[in-house]
Parts: C-alpha cells; structure tokens; sequence
C-alpha cells in the first residue's frame, strides 16, 4: 500500500509539473501582444515558483497594456519591494501613477530621512548582504595587516581600511534590515475598487470623510476589524475602509 502512495504521488508531481507554465512561454504570450493570456500565465508562475521581481514587473506590464492601472500599480509595487533598485520597475511605476485619478503630493520630510531611503533603496536585499560580508572580510584583514605587518605606512592603510569597512558593514546591514522588515512587514495596500468612499469610523452609516479612486496607495494602520481597516493616505488624510476595496501590497 505505501509503495502505491509513493508512486500515485510521484505521477501527480510530474502531472503538475508537465502543466507548469515556464517563464519563456509567458514571456513568448506578452510579445505576441496576448496580454491577457500572458498575465494568466505570471499569475500562476508566481503561485507555483514563488515570487520573482522580473515576473512581478512582467505582470506589471501586462495589465498596463490592458489599461487595468491598479493592478499594474500593485505589481509594480511588489516588483519594487523584491529589487528597490531597478530603475525600470521605478519608471514605469511612475507612468502608471501617472494615469491615476488623484493625483496626491505626499508631505515633506526631514532631508536625512530622504536620503536613507534612497541610499536603503538603491540596492536590493540580496546585494546589501554581499557588500556587507565583502567588507566584513576585508575589516578582518586590515586588522590582521595591523596586528601582524611590522611597516608603518602598511599598519596606517590597515587600521584606517578596517575602519572604513566597519562604517560600511554597518550600513549594509542597517539597509538590509530595513528592506527586510518592508518584505516582511505588509504595512501597505493599493486601492482596487473604482472609487471609496472614506469613513470617520468602521460602519457604513459613519460619517463620509473623502473619496478616494483606484489606484492610490495607503498605509495600513489598523486591521483589528473583520470588515474594515483603518488606512492613512500619502497625503497624511486618515479614514476607514472595507477590506476588500484595496490589496496589501
């Protein structure tokens, strides 16, 4: 009986691999300009061979060229969440916003806030944890050309080297940790229903704050609620929303 269950189980692995649909072929579907065959097809890459930039951008792609704008606003925010850095990602979620309704101007910040976010978010994840444990191995040996090299000029390059890649270990790791915790921490959705209303509280008889259209993005403050979330908008605005009238990013 075991030895039938492994091989009813080996045929249906190599069943739902023969139907897997590879990125090529998806790819072949989107030049073909069969954009919403090519959306079906990233669609149920990214269920069965987990997420991808590229493919978050592909999809992205697709549902702009079928004008569907919160969808490729959504994708494209998930692509940028995987490779904060890709300048392609970034343009072309500049242009789908660009088509959106509301046209919001978020609040000024403080310049050094500014600054980490850029610096955080011009390399992703992955390359942060290189730069990091390169410099690490090169802060292990200036100490080790310090301790053990009898030349002046070479202890001075050593002891000055190990401590301008000790500032850099600290700072990949710090931008490493924060990508991370932005993967991990869903704390954002986009709008997907063509118009919200906006609630003072959760309940449909509150009172009407603002209206909102789709493809804004919001920041998820509360999610205590089975129906409602409480959300804050670029532009500072706070309010309540049904659940299923935005999509964490």
């Amino acid at each position: 009986m075991t030895k039938r269950v492994y091989v009813l189980a080996i045929l249906v692995c190599i069943s739902v691999l023969s139907f897997a649909v590879t990125k090529a072929e998806a790819d072949a579907l989107y030049e073909k300009e069969q954009y919403a065959e090519a959306a079906q097809s990233y669609e149920s890459i990214l269920k069965t061979s987990g997420v991808a930039a590229e493919v978050y951008y592909n999809l992205g792609n697709c549902y702009y060229k079928q004008d569907e704008i919160p969808l490729a606003v959504l994708n494209y925010e998930r692509a940028i969440l995987l490779d904060p850095g890709d300048a392609d990602i970034r343009a072309n979620l500049a242009l789908a916003r660009g088509k959106t309704i509301d046209k919001v101007v978020p609040p000024s910040e403080m310049f050094f806030v500014t600054w980490w976010r850029g610096l955080t978010n011009s390399m992703s994840i992955d390359a942060w944890a290189i730069l990091g444990v390169t410099a690490f191995v090169l802060l292990l040996l200036g100490v080790l050309v310090y301790m053990f090299v009898s030349q002046l000029i070479l202890r001075k390059i050593g002891v000055y080297g190990a401590m301008v890649m000790l500032v850099i270990v600290l700072i990949a790791n710090m931008a490493a940790l924060s990508q991370y915790a932005d993967r991990t921490h869903r704390d954002t959705a986009i709008i997907l229903a063509p118009s919200v209303t906006v609630k003072s509280s959760p309940s449909d008889t509150s009172t009407d704050l603002f209206l909102i259209h789709e493809g804004s993005k919001v920041k998820i403050l509360d999610q205590s609620m089975k129906d409602w979330m409480e959300v804050k908008f670029e532009e500072g605005k706070v309010g309540w929303i049904h659940v299923n009238a935005a999509e964490v990013i």
